[in-house]
């Protein structure tokens, strides 16, 4: 490693050391040990391999200065030719270790990403609703990037930087001594115009990345939410392009100035060091070859001095900045921890059970419920605040009843808020209740296996959500071994068959974020299309036709009747002339039911029904009349 490496290497180091580092427990080591328990096999031949090349590279500069003093004694071309010889067997040595190591180091190091990523992700997806409804996206995407990377640092570089860095240290000062104490002292005292320079450089650069990130991290988040389909609308409806424009630009502008002084920064400190490291060199050659002419030390020594010197530096440096580089991936190492020790509210029994076969029942029995507090849920530094609000536990369901028999439909109406959708995210454990029983077939959800509820229990809600994929992977996601006939099945009984048939690339064209290249109304009978193709004994409709237009609602409520035969169904329904049919309305008010019957039944109980039905009707003529005239 010649001297300008070794210089980046000490700023690297420096500017690691001014990350922010906390004090760590023996039980993060532990949680650390388990982690690389599966991988330390790698782990102990990775540190031998490192150890062994650390030795090569400290033989080099002695067999060097061997080949000289046999030059100059004018030895026979048999002992230089087998110095040398023995040098180039060393190289080649060095060189394929060099690559076994990286092997390994890449193989821990990805292995251990792996392990993490997927510890996380699986952990993450077990998570309550509420989690993702606090939880900034991009903050917990970083968890799983920068902070995994960040602790496989520890791995990959720091672990064997230190064991390689100490054997090289001590065995080149060994070595260096040996030779002449002398040079060696005076050599290192030049170590402290090294390595200060660097600290305060590396304040200064840390100082500038993080100036630099932070602008960076506010374009992304301007690009986010500019570039989606929402965002873009919104902007061109009411923002002001060129301010956005303008804004950006700022931005960008001091990115670019902050990347002009790090350049040069950097540039003045390598030139700096440079020439320090060939005052050490002059210091070296200087001294040893006076000692050298006095008959005091052997030439050859004076050049393994010199190349020994190249050694000495870099594992000093490196080691200085070790433990900030180690305290640097153990902060890595909680902030995943961080994630894993949050307990999902939901929990699989270990004797869960199947939903029982045959036709579904579903029951409501004294069911309370009250939203968890953000302290349960999630973390301040994926909310971006201080301190978690812990304010919760108000209670929004009170003493809830109810039951709807096989094949049934129940329907929720009621003013906004009155507490329907959380109902209707009790049925397939979004939240569990906190008193009373919520039950499929007579079995209490919460002893019911996740994957039997996701087969039994299917819901459309009224965004009709989709992912960025194709026609075909947002209908497979309910049934992965659906046939092709099967899909198309579907997509025909939504009432979307011809259209999906029209499409450029038919089931593989890709529909867009969010599925933002169909229609309001088509985008709801492609998530019934996916309910019709899972065959789930129990529906959810939670206001699926919401904010339709006629039109559109027309095709959906067709989609609808195909969803709901035979099926037990629970219906929330804003507009009260789709559920008028239902077996059983059930006003909710408060968190209460407060009225129960049928449509007729409720009419002629002249309530809380009567005067929602009465109030739409009055708007519903109003809107015809209006229409009317109009037209002409």
């Amino acid at each position: 490693m010649d001297m300008e490496v070794t210089a980046w290497t000490s700023l690297h180091s420096a500017m690691n050391a001014q990350q922010d580092r906390r004090p760590f427990s023996r039980a993060t080591l532990r949680r650390i040990a388990g982690f690389a328990r599966p991988h330390r096999r790698r782990l102990g031949q990775f540190l031998l391999l490192s150890v062994v090349m650390a030795l090569l590279a400290v033989a080099t500069p002695v067999l060097a200065g061997r080949v000289v003093d046999a030059i100059v004694k004018g030895d026979d071309a048999d002992t230089v030719t087998g110095l040398a010889l023995l040098i180039a067997l060393i190289a080649v040595a060095e060189a394929a270790l060099g690559l076994l190591t990286r092997w390994l180091s890449a193989t821990l190091g990805e292995g251990l990403i792996l392990d993490l990523r997927t510890a996380v992700f699986d952990h993450v997806q077990r998570m309550p609703v509420a989690f993702f409804t606090r939880t900034r996206t991009g903050a917990l995407v970083s968890r799983l990037n920068n902070d995994v990377i960040g602790a496989q640092r520890a791995f990959s570089n720091t672990l064997s930087g230190v064991a390689a860095n100490l054997v090289t240290l001590l065995l080149t000062l060994g070595v260096m001594l040996s030779i002449s104490w002398q040079i060696t002292l005076l050599a290192l005292v030049l170590l402290p115009v090294f390595v200060v320079p660097a600290r305060r450089m590396g304040s200064r650069m840390a100082g500038l990345q993080r100036e630099a990130a932070h602008h960076n991290a506010a374009m992304g988040t301007q690009m986010t939410e500019r570039f989606s389909a929402p965002g873009a609308t919104l902007v061109k409806l009411f923002g002001r392009p060129a301010d956005e424009s303008a804004e950006f630009a700022a931005r960008a502008r001091k990115v670019r100035d902050i990347g002009v002084r790090t350049a040069m920064a950097q540039s003045a400190f390598i030139t700096a060091l440079t020439l320090v490291s060939a005052l050490a060199l002059a210091l070296v050659y200087g001294l040893g070859g006076f000692y050298a002419l006095r008959g005091s030390l052997e030439p050859g020594a004076v050049v393994a001095l010199a190349l020994l010197l190249t050694r000495l530096y870099a594992p000093l440096t490196a080691l200085a900045g070790a433990r900030v580089e180690v305290m640097s991936a153990l902060v890595s190492f909680e902030r995943v921890f961080e994630i894993l020790d949050l307990k999902p509210l939901i929990a699989e029994k270990p004797d869960a059970r199947k939903v029982p076969d045959g036709p579904v029942s579903v029951e409501f029995d004294g069911v309370r419920f009250a939203y968890p507090s953000a302290d349960k849920v999630s973390l301040a530094s994926l909310e971006d605040v201080a301190t978690l609000d812990t304010r919760g536990g108000t209670q929004v369901l009170h003493d809830v009843s109810f039951r709807a028999e096989p094949g049934q439909m129940v329907a929720l109406v009621g003013s906004s808020g009155a507490g329907k959708s959380t109902m209707a995210q009790l049925l397939p454990r979004l939240y569990d209740a906190d008193a009373g029983s919520v039950r499929l077939g007579g079995v209490d959800v919460r002893d019911l296996t996740a994957e039997s509820l996701r087969d039994t229990l299917g819901m459309v809600t009224q965004d009709g959500h989709l992912f960025h994929d194709t026609v075909r992977a947002n209908l497979l996601l309910a049934r992965p071994g659906a046939t092709e006939d099967e899909v198309w099945d579907a997509l025909r009984r939504a009432r979307l068959e011809g259209l999906v048939a029209a499409l450029p690339d038919g089931l593989d064209t890709v529909v867009g974020e969010r599925g933002y290249r169909l229609s309001g109304g088509e985008r709801q009978r492609l998530t019934i299309a996916r309910l019709l193709l899972a065959r789930q004994r129990v529906v959810i409709l939670d206001e699926a036709t919401a904010h339709l237009d006629s039109t559109s609602e027309a095709a959906v409520q067709e989609a609808l009747g195909e969803a709901l035969e035979g099926r037990t169904a629970v219906v929330i329904a804003h507009r009260l002339s789709t559920v008028r049919a239902a077996d059983l309305i059930l006003v909710i008010e408060g968190g209460r039911v407060v009225e129960r019957g049928t449509h007729g039944e409720l009419l002629a109980a002249r309530g809380r029904y009567e005067e929602l039905y009465r109030t739409q009707f009055q708007r519903a003529a109003a809107e015809e009349a209006a229409e009317t005239e109009v037209s002409h």
